[in-house]
């Protein structure tokens, strides 16, 4: 690693989710210096996998401002993750490594503050029409959990949102999901959007779907139930994903008019970027227009997918910027 910057340039910024975090040096400007990933199963703390980092910060000085976006709702200074047993005080590990400023926020609002530092490259289009510009832009996406925000503008540039979306009800749009759900339901007390669009949501989808057809269900885990090879071969495993995106296409569509997001609809998380051109031709883009009267106004609204490896990181930086 080289030193390019001086102690009050160099900011530390992290993405916590439920399997990995990520640790970077980043500069305001969103240049990436230097970054690492952290099994988290491998800490008990996050105070801990964050030390570990540090340590490896040579020859860069310690910085004194951070950024960290965590799967977790931020509510006050002690932070519980939902689906990670960390659970830490935000003041007290600014204390720990003598953090002048130390922002801690969550994932997906993270995401929707690099939406404006993305570059073209940096995502995929998926249908409808050009964004309007200045208007609400509605972000989502599935990982180990279901992440929802948006991006509303201001008189003094963007503002994020911050919310639990991934939460709220799952609603059926076809009678094969509305089956599904109700068998969902018989093991859930709630049968929330991220029992089905996430990673265990994958595999809840399958085994409820083998359940419903009386076949058996494979021990697949959520990257070989979407694996293109595997999905040739398994008829199942190829109409969960095609009801994976379906059922994401109908959050989305809700998110873009609870929004009126006619700066678009952006999808990032673990499991659709790897999905890649597979997700363009889904059914996404039906359900997601689906909403009677309201067709045309859905129509028009782009959608797309975030491909940038460490959008969080981003983020972190427009934070710290701010």
């Amino acid at each position: 690693m080289t030193s390019k910057w001086t102690e009050a340039e160099a900011w530390v910024v992290g993405d916590i989710g439920a399997t990995n975090a990520r640790f970077g040096f980043i500069s305001p400007d969103g240049q990436l210096q230097y970054s690492r990933t952290f099994a988290g199963e491998e800490y008990s703390t996050i105070e801990e996998a964050l030390a570990a980092f540090l340590a490896e910060r040579s020859p860069l000085p310690m910085p004194l401002q951070g950024a960290i976006a965590i799967a977790s709702p931020i509510t006050g200074d002690r932070v519980a993750m939902t689906n990670q047993r960390w659970d830490f005080s935000i003041l007290a590990l600014k204390e720990r490594f003598g953090f002048d400023r130390l922002e801690v926020i969550n994932d997906f609002t993270a995401l929707a503050l690099a939406l404006p530092r993305l570059t073209l490259e940096d995502r995929l289009a998926v249908g409808g029409s050009i964004a309007m510009a200045d208007a609400p832009i509605g972000v989502l996406g599935p990982g180990t959990g279901l992440g929802v925000s948006g991006l509303v503008p201001c008189e003094s540039g963007w503002v994020a949102l911050a919310g639990e979306g991934g939460h709220a009800t799952m609603a059926p749009a076809t009678d094969r999901e509305s089956v599904v759900l109700d068998r969902l339901r018989r093991h859930f007390d709630h049968v929330s959007a991220e029992r089905v669009l996430s990673g265990p949501g994958l595999v809840n989808l399958y085994t409820t779907l083998a359940s419903i057809d009386g076949v058996p269900a494979k021990r697949y885990t959520p990257a070989q139930i979407t694996d293109l090879g595997i999905r040739v071969e398994d008829p199942l495993c190829s109409e969960t994903t095609a009801m994976f995106c379906s059922m994401l296409g109908t959050m989305a569509g809700n998110l873009a008019l609870t929004l009126g997001a006619r700066g678009g609809v952006c999808i990032g998380g673990g499991i659709v970027p790897r999905l890649g051109h597979a997700f363009v031709l889904s059914p996404f883009r039906q359900p997601f227009e689906a909403k009677g009267r309201f067709q045309p106004y859905l129509a028009a609204i782009p959608t797309f997918v975030v491909t940038h490896p460490l959008p969080a990181f981003l983020g972190c930086a427009a934070l710290l910027a701010q």
